[in-house]
């Protein structure tokens, strides 16, 4: 029995449709369900928002000849794997995605990612394209240096622009990152230092690979210097906003700054 004093029961709020979906979030935005920040960050919509460079650079140099000149990390990627005994020429963009596949299922995150989402990934690589940009067109208003381009064909330039914002943030930031961090870590112990000191050392790495190998750079301190800081920036990218925009930003920056 109620209570004199109690109204009437309102009936409860009927539960939320769970199919559906804001596209961003915000005050009215379903909890429950993640927004745009979140689903950007997964590593399945990564993979779907990476796969069109997958298949340009792949499909690119299968099309003008396994013997076009290949992106550096994806040279020292394939010799790794023929070290191991896999050869297959396939074998490096299927294991590139059946990793990101396997990232998400150890998240642990819900399979399914919204189209609208990769707009905005791609409007967002752009944006911090565009930043990194800015911060060579500074660096070079601060320490002028003229610095001689190879000049290719249009298609050779979009097909090793895919494949360095691929392979060399696969190599650099997915794998050498965190296992950099792993080893300091054993040393100093875990935590934002030891990650701190992955993010200095892969950076280095990464400018000092553009030195190496028969299609390398002459070294100069100046690209040294901007090579180190854009390895900053894109390791920054991969951890506040995931593999997919980091890839993403890294291909538009070669893009802006070498068809432009």
């Amino acid at each position: 029995m109620q209570p004199p004093f109690a109204d009437d029961p309102e009936p409860l709020d009927p539960a939320p449709d769970a199919g559906a979906v804001g596209e961003w979030d915000g005050p009215g935005a379903d909890a429950s369900e993640p927004g745009y920040w979140e689903l950007s960050r997964t590593p399945l919509t990564s993979l779907v928002f990476t796969l069109p460079l997958v298949l340009a650079y792949e499909g690119g140099v299968l099309l003008r000849g396994r013997g076009t000149p290949r992106n550096g990390a994806d040279v020292w990627l394939r010799q790794a794997l023929d070290a191991l005994g896999f050869g297959s020429y396939f074998l490096l963009p299927v294991l590139t995605v059946l990793g990101l596949l396997a990232w998400h299922h150890v998240e642990h995150d819900r399979w399914r990612f919204r189209p609208a989402v990769l707009l905005g990934m791609a409007l967002e690589s752009l944006l911090l394209a565009a930043v990194l940009v800015g911060v060579a067109r500074l660096q070079d208003r601060i320490w002028p240096l003229d610095v001689a381009l190879v000049r290719e064909g249009f298609l050779a330039r979009v097909i090793g622009y895919c494949g360095a914002g691929l392979y060399e943030e696969v190599l650099f930031r997915l794998l050498l990152l965190p296992a950099l961090a792993w080893l300091v870590g054993r040393v100093f112990g875990d935590g934002a230092p030891a990650y701190g000191a992955g993010v200095i050392l892969s950076s280095l790495l990464f400018s000092l690979a553009h030195y190496v190998g028969p299609l390398s750079d002459a070294f100069s301190v100046y690209s040294f210097t901007f090579r180190f800081l854009a390895g900053l920036f894109f390791a920054g990218v991969l951890l506040v906003r995931g593999f997919g925009i980091a890839a993403g930003t890294h291909a538009a920056y070669d893009m802006l700054v070498g068809l432009f």
